[in-house]
């Protein structure tokens, strides 16, 4: 029989579900790693509940998404604010954490370096049509002109998966970000070997945080592609899935 591949936790970010990711970045993950990619609360097929929702709640469902595998240790991986998930769980549960890489994320608090108000304010617009919005979001993560391609290309799909959200679930977790960034996050008191992956044109999530999470993370390597956007990963699925699958397996 062949071996059984080792577990990669992928945790996705602000309005997407786990079957959200590119396809060709979750095929090259795949061909090494078994990877998890599940639906944070409230999106997909995951019940929004009841209390408010935080970045620690949705760490402590990964926990327990864990316990419910039966896994007691695994590489993590998370964008955006999967990455702030990310980060929780590996303060969490730290020995739970063999490696984790942080893509195009940030560490919260006054450490972090903030979006441009009106890139912010265009994030979190629910106004027109879901195809509307899907050309907004696409403009925020993607530099011009790819951007325009991918609308052209993949803007009805991404209006169909923006109109299946739950405005609840939107507004749940735009108030889980606020409170990341206005609240200082702790630091690790033994970091995992941690990655961290940005895009050098991010204008969700400034490229300058990269410096700023390898510093809080001890980084062992911070790559900033260049000419990538905030979707790092799906405009160079294959480099980005290299370089994390490459982490996660250096670390056993």
């Amino acid at each position: 029989m062949p071996p059984v591949p080792p577990p990669l936790l992928l945790i996705n970010g602000y309005a997407a579900t786990g079957s959200d990711w590119d396809p060709t970045f979750l095929a090259e993950l795949e061909r090494r790693h078994r990877v998890i990619h599940p639906d944070n609360r409230g999106t997909g097929g995951a019940p929004l509940g009841e209390g408010e929702l935080t970045i620690d709640a949705m760490a402590a469902d990964m926990e327990a998404l864990l316990d419910a595998e039966g896994i007691d240790r695994l590489a993590v991986a998370g964008w955006s604010m999967g990455g702030f998930v990310a980060q929780r769980l590996a303060l969490r549960a730290p020995g739970r954490v063999a490696a984790l890489t942080l893509i195009s994320s940030d560490p919260g608090g006054a450490d972090a370096v903030p979006a441009a108000p009106d890139v912010w304010a265009r994030l979190l617009d629910h106004s027109g049509t879901p195809r509307e919005q899907a050309t907004r979001l696409i403009s925020l993560l993607f530099p011009p002109p790819k951007a325009r391609g991918i609308d052209l290309m993949f803007g009805d799909v991404v209006a169909e998966a923006r109109a299946a959200l739950s405005p609840a679930t939107l507004l749940a977790q735009e108030a889980a970000m606020r409170a990341w960034h206005e609240h200082d996050q702790p630091p690790p008191d033994a970091a995992p070997p941690t990655l961290v992956l940005h895009g050098a044109e991010d204008v969700v999530v400034p490229a300058a945080n990269a410096d700023r999470l390898g510093e809080r993370w001890s980084a062992t390597r911070v790559e900033v592609v260049e000419g990538a956007g905030h979707a790092v990963m799906a405009q160079d699925p294959q480099r980005t899935a290299a370089a994390i699958a490459g982490h996660a397996s250096a670390q056993g």
